[in-house]
């Protein structure tokens, strides 16, 4: 009978045991994937969300959890006093530091530029909380394993629980919280959950392990760290000189708010390091460059009826169609963006707003078009998904015979730097018989370049009384040849890599433009 007693309590302490170790190593893989996805939204505001922030963040990311694994694995076979509760109330407390020291690191490092600007900023950031929740799987493997043989199966296990919890931490941050919640709060509730892990480690190895702990040593951490915690949620953000944020928004695809910069008397829509959209306080008059040659498609087809807009912005482009008396459906991916538009800006819709990624939605409208407005542009660069061949042909199915699409394109304007133009520019021709080029103002070393395509002759004096429009666009008329140019396409796509130039002096503009305070959260 005592026997049976003695299996059955073991048993019992067994099932104890998994439930911690397992549970321990659920919760950090997921924290290790929050963390890692939360870190574009923390660097991107400032360096922008391409590719150049993504591989800097997964690099770190996965050269901390090295660091991180090895670390822990020594802690753990020497016994040393640095244990699995301590790793876990580290990253804790890393984490809560985050939103207090993002701003300082990211100008710091600003004079390296945004490559190595971005590297360097999430390395010091992420590198200390990924390196702690790294060691947790090491000292669980050790703690769990009673016998030589069991290492490779709880192992194993291990890593396959972890992987799972770092899956069920992405979907519940992308699919839940991080639409409902901001970046900071998610940070805050993350470093919460982990320090009462930390705590109950304590307890159970305390008395399961009959390890020795000092309780002040504890209560003073937890207590101090509460006391950041509580001080950062409680302190108001105070808004940067000279701006007033009247609407702001975390959605899956960016951080989208509204500023007013009362000294320039404009309203700027924007999108992480973006600005999208631009208004004349006192007239409502939208301010980007490019919308003086956009706005003059129908010189080009006075007969045209009906617009899509791939790209809302702040929706002035609909406005501008509508004074023409053309329909405008618009493809707009982030739903803020098209909150913002209908409640911030002088948009007034004229067609359906479509809410979703472009690509997709193309595919699904019925609908042709008299004129096509691809105008989509986040973070010094286009998606690229948005430019191959494979998109342009898609667009011209959905325009009516002898329609016009126009493709908002930006890049430099000397020949040493004109190959991604020249890209758009091939890729363009091997779907459109027609095309022709614009930049609103001549002359710039960085500009926007508007393609106007079609497969019937292209002509803006088609207008009636279109004498004078017709002279201002020829002025701004310049030729791009294709022949230095890569085809753009689903498979290969070197624009990633070329636009890395132009994102870095993308954003010098962007911080020139808006001032460098307001581009942090």
């Amino acid at each position: 009978m005592k026997k049976i007693k003695k299996n059955e309590s073991q048993n019992t302490s067994a099932r104890s045991d998994s439930f911690v170790f397992y549970g321990t190593v659920t919760i950090t893989g997921a924290a290790v994937m929050m963390v890692e996805l939360l870190g574009t939204r923390i660097i991107g505001p400032y360096y922008g969300v391409s590719l150049i922030v993504w591989s800097s963040l997964l690099s770190v990311s996965l050269l901390a959890l090295s660091v991180g694994y090895t670390v822990g694995g020594r802690f753990a076979d020497r016994k040393a006093p640095f244990r699995l509760p301590h790793a876990v109330f580290c990253a804790a407390a890393t984490i809560a530091l985050l939103p207090l020291v993002s701003k300082e690191v990211q100008l710091m490092f600003n004079g390296l530029g945004l490559r190595w600007g971005a590297l360097s900023s999430a390395f010091v950031l992420f590198t200390p909380p990924l390196i702690c929740l790294g060691m947790a799987g090491p000292f669980v493997i050790r703690m769990a394993t009673d016998r030589l043989e069991n290492v490779g199966s709880t192992a194993g296990n291990v890593y396959a629980i972890s992987t799972v919890g770092s899956v069920l931490g992405t979907l519940i941050l992308g699919f839940y919280l991080l639409p409902i919640f901001g970046t900071f709060a998610i940070l805050w509730s993350l470093s919460i959950v982990l320090m009462l892990l930390a705590l109950a480690l304590v307890v159970y190895e305390k008395r399961r392990l009959q390890l020795s702990f000092s309780k002040p040593a504890w209560a003073i951490a937890s207590l101090l760290l509460s006391v950041i915690l509580a001080g950062q949620w409680l302190t108001k953000k105070t808004p940067a000189e000279n701006y007033s944020v009247i609407f702001e928004q975390e959605t899956h695809y960016g951080w989208v708010r509204v500023v007013d910069q009362q000294e320039k008397g404009i309203r700027w829509l924007m999108s992480d390091a973006s600005t999208i959209g631009a208004e004349h306080l006192e007239t409502g008059r939208g301010l980007l460059g490019y919308q003086s040659v956009v706005r003059m498609l129908p010189w080009f087809k006075p007969e045209g009826k009906n617009a899509l807009l791939i790209g809302l912005g702040a929706g002035h482009l609909v406005n501008d169609l509508a004074n023409y008396g053309v329909q405008t459906d618009s493809i707009e991916i982030d739903p803020a963006v098209a909150f913002a538009a209908q409640n911030y800006f002088n948009f007034k819709p004229t067609g359906k707003v479509i809410v979703g990624d472009a690509r997709y939605q193309v595919q699904q409208l019925d609908e042709q078009y008299d004129l096509i407005i691809h105008d989509c542009f986040t973070g010094g660069a286009e998606p690229f998904h948005l430019l191959s061949q494979e998109m342009m042909v898609e667009l011209k199915n959905k325009l009516k015979p002898g329609g016009i699409l126009a493709v908002n394109f930006v890049g430099f304007t000397d020949s040493s730097r004109l190959k991604p133009v020249q890209s758009v520019a091939r890729t363009l021709d091997a779907v459109f018989e027609h095309r022709k080029v614009y930049v609103p103002n001549p002359g710039e070393v960085f500009s926007d370049y508007i393609f106007l395509v079609s497969s019937s002759e292209l002509r803006s004096d088609q207008h009636p009384n279109s004498a004078v429009p017709h002279q201002w666009l020829q002025e701004r008329l310049v030729e791009i040849s294709a022949e230095n140019g890569e085809l753009i396409s689903d498979d290969y796509n070197p624009l990633e890599f070329l636009q890395i130039a132009k994102a870095e002096y993308y954003r010098d503009v962007l911080v020139d433009r808006v001032g460098e305070a307001i581009l942090f959260r």
